[in-house]
């Protein structure tokens, strides 16, 4: 019988960088020389790093960029070449650590927020689309890219942009793989925020910090109710509302903001 340890925190990443400071987590891809393109390795990082952040009480908030200047041009198709016949596995294998990855952040309390340094692709792109917030800078490029290399989306994309930008413009970028620039992609409400480029990180972490000092509980349940809304009828998503602000009360920091709001004071979250 195999036994199953759990990571050793101790033990360093190779291909992300993973920090935490002041209740802020920052995430970032660690591939520069090849503009951060997702290996197996990568992928497998970054599903072990989403879980760090998840377990750990700490972490109220999760940046998510890249190093150099990509945020990640997606697949690492190098990796592909040197896979030959396997690739369909290596492919089930990396959406596999990829999808857990994004699973687990979207349903984590703590907000996430893409801060896309560059050029966002493939599933570099889906990554960021499924943030809870995306700051781009002004020299940032977004495009699907699967089909110009004859694969299909993947990294929560075929979910997320439909729900964000609609079906008719989705069907654009996957078929025609168009470009967007960062003002065009924040026209389209894919990006929150343009900022000037050396400030992404800055901006980033300025919000990351004011929703760290936030009821992350309530986060959590704002994250969760909002993932299902497309898929519940009007009646079953009233269910969840009213399930979610009732569990809500029950938390300190709704106690807290109760407290604050009559005594006309900032409140001091806790996230519990």
């Amino acid at each position: 019988t195999s036994i199953v340890r759990a990571r050793d925190p101790s033990m360093p990443y190779h291909n992300i960088k993973l920090d935490r400071d002041a209740g802020v987590a920052v995430l970032v891809l660690d591939r520069p020389d090849s503009f951060n393109a997702m290996s197996l390795e990568l992928t497998r990082e970054l599903s072990e790093a989403a879980m760090e952040c998840d377990t750990d009480p700490a972490v109220r908030a999760v940046i998510i960029t890249g190093r150099g200047k990509a945020f990640s041009v997606g697949g690492d198709l190098a990796s592909f070449k040197d896979a030959g016949d396997r690739v369909p596995y290596l492919l089930k294998e990396m959406t596999t650590h990829l999808h857990a990855a994004i699973s687990r952040l979207a349903r984590m309390s703590a907000p996430v927020i893409a801060a896309v340094n560059g050029p966002a692709a493939g599933a570099g792109m889906s990554l960021a689309c499924s943030a809870d917030m995306t700051l781009a800078a002004r020299s940032a490029k977004f495009t699907m890219a699967y089909t110009a290399v004859g694969l299909t989306p993947d990294g929560s994309s075929t979910f997320y942009l439909p729900r964000i930008i609609g079906m008719k413009r989705t069907k654009e970028l996957m078929l025609t793989n168009r470009s967007l620039t960062a003002e065009e992609a924040q026209a389209w409400g894919l990006v929150n925020t343009v900022v000037d480029d050396e400030a992404v990180m800055d901006e980033a972490a300025k919000l990351a910090t004011r929703l760290a000092q936030g009821p992350t509980a309530a986060y959590g349940e704002v994250k969760r109710m909002l993932v299902g809304t497309t898929s519940e009828s009007l009646e079953g998503q009233l269910e969840l509302e009213s399930r979610a602000i009732s569990d809500s009360s029950r938390t300190e920091d709704h106690q807290e903001g109760r407290a604050a709001f009559f005594e006309k004071r900032k409140p001091e979250f806790n996230g519990r």
